[in-house]
């Protein structure tokens, strides 16, 4: 057997022991915490992170930023790989917030399933449906975890009509729960029904609760109504079609239904054998222009974040890459395709959320830490043996925009080298214009709390404090010289027209759609073309 097919057959089958997902969420439905439930259960970490309440919360692996340790939210993803069961999981958590979308739009481009939370007091909420969007139109696989189901909330029915009825989407409960939503007195697998797991919280959910296996003529006797309807609804749900399919599942029609609590441990450990026995492994990868590379063929890969200063002592930059096909080594030299030239890769981690480690060899679905990868833009490939290049990441319409200046002007150069460093990293768009110059940059932002991780980063890890002016603006378009021309001229229409740092694309700004309109009849020859927008 020759070398190459050697490595290719030793690709395809530590790919087919990879699991990669991401837990997505609207904000405060319990995503790092469960993220921290899942480690835990898979005897990564030995001790929960989440306690009740954000002001309680320690230390969450995965909310490794100084930012999100004192805020309590998630303001930007994080990787976490484990081992469960002779399978390998790569977890990405993502930021749940709104305004941090362009962040978990990326993260989603790098793995090939989703855990998707739901409170089980508010059931669908805004940034879910937006996620699910995302997934249905990127063909992710989707795996429904209801949380919360120790708290009062709505009843588990309800909330299955809902999904079925906004997603259009087949829901198949895995696990029902015994009890109604804050009376939880345990969990039926419906695929063996014969038995209750009646759980046993550990105090602030710090450590796995304890599982009591009980056979159902038992539960019955000592649960009663509970139990009885708990029976009668996967009875009623079983003759309606709602029995899980693995093909139905990965084609986007149906999603698996898990309940539980993540802050108590409680249906952690059913879910975590789902991904195993459910999510899909690694698969070809489609590239631009056609075709696709198989998860055997040799390396290739896809950077969808960069990170600076995680480790605060060397002040370092990390670009992640997620493995897509053959066999990583650290050290290798590949072809950065976005110019060509060759890219070694000496420094190599891997990475759990803040930890890293070295990595002498990876697999398709891992993800990689490079390290000092200064070349390195989301978005790009890396590849060896023939050419691969994947889709670019899709870059969103601000909607705000703020001039930065720094405090002290004696620390100009500390200020231009983090307002660089956070454009690259995607944390706001970076524009320039003629009329205030580099010395002045326009930041441009999905949502407003964007800046709020700016002021802060710039003031802690560049020593670099800055202030933020706003501008009136909240509608962006693409242009060209001429209609950038044209606005600048005009004098009906309140704009300007801004040129975007990282690919040189120029940007009308307007105050609102009425402006954009107006310049549009004063100037038709003027080209204005749509964005994609955080909430499409």
């Amino acid at each position: 057997m020759s070398t190459v097919r050697a490595a290719g057959e030793r690709a395809a089958g530590e790919a087919a022991r990879r699991r990669t997902f991401a837990v997505i969420s609207h904000p405060d439905a319990g995503k790092s915490t469960l993220t921290e439930a899942l480690a835990l259960h898979a005897r990564a970490i030995g001790e929960a992170g989440a306690v009740h309440g954000k002001a309680g919360r320690r230390g969450v692996t995965s909310d490794w930023m100084e930012m999100e340790r004192t805020r309590g939210i998630s303001v930007t993803s994080a990787v976490l790989q484990f081992a469960h069961r002779d399978h390998v999981l790569n977890l990405l958590d993502t930021p749940g917030h709104a305004d941090f979308s362009e962040d978990t739009y990326r993260v989603l481009a790098a793995v090939d399933c989703a855990v998707m939370l739901i409170d089980a007091a508010k059931g669908l909420e805004e940034q879910t449906r937006k996620l699910f969007d995302v997934c249905r139109h990127r063909g992710i696989p989707v795996i429904t975890f209801v949380n919360k189901w120790d708290r009062p909330g709505r009843e588990a029915l309800e909330l299955l009509d809902e999904i079925e009825r906004e997603f259009r989407l087949k829901p198949t409960p895995v696990t029902w729960p015994v009890g109604i939503a804050g009376h939880l007195r345990g969990l039926v697998d419906v695929r063996d029904d014969a038995h209750m797991l009646r759980y046993v919280k550990a105090p602030g959910g710090a450590r796995e609760a304890k599982e009591e296996l009980v056979p159902a003529d038992r539960a019955a006797a000592e649960e009663g109504g509970d139990f009885a309807q708990a029976a009668e609804e996967i009875e009623l749900l079983a003759a309606d079609g709602a029995v899980f399919d693995r093909e139905s599942f990965l084609a986007g029609k149906s999603t698996p239904v898990f309940f539980g609590a993540a802050l108590g441990n409680v249906g952690v450990r059913l879910l975590l054998d789902a991904v195993v026995d459910m999510a899909p492994a690694p698969p070809a990868r489609e590239l631009t222009g056609g075709g696709v590379r198989p998860v055997g063929a040799a390396f290739s890969g896809l950077v969808f974040k960069v990170q600076a200063n995680m480790d605060r002592s060397h002040r370092d930059r990390i670009a992640f890459v997620r493995v897509c096909s053959g066999i990583f080594e650290r050290g290798m030299t590949v072809t950065h395709a976005a110019s060509g030239r060759p890219f070694a890769t000496k420094y190599a981690h891997s990475v759990f959320g803040q930890d890293r480690s070295s990595v002498d060899v990876a697999y398709p679905g891992d993800v990689v830490g490079l390290v000092n990868a200064a070349a390195l833009r989301v978005g790009d490939t890396l590849y060896d043996g023939p050419k691969a290049e994947f889709p670019p990441m899709p870059t969103f319409a601000p909607e705000h925009f703020a001039v930065a200046r720094p405090v002290d002007i004696g620390r100009s150069k500390q200020f231009r080298r983090g307002i660089t460093q956070l454009g690259e990293e995607g944390v706001v768009q970076v524009l320039v214009s003629d009329r205030r110059g580099e010395q002045a940059p326009v930041l441009a932002a999905v949502g407003p709390m964007q800046f709020d991780v700016v002021t802060h980063r710039m003031a802690h890890e560049f020593s670099a404090p800055v202030t933020l002016e706003p501008l009136p603006y909240h509608l962006a378009r693409a242009t060209d010289a001429a209609g950038a021309e044209a606005l600048n001229r005009s004098r009906l229409v309140r704009g300007e027209a801004l040129t975007r740092l990282r690919d040189g694309a120029l940007l009308a700004l307007f105050p609102d759609r009425w402006q954009a309109n107006s310049f549009r009849r004063e100037f038709p020859e003027g080209r204005l073309d749509h964005l994609i927008a955080a909430h499409e």
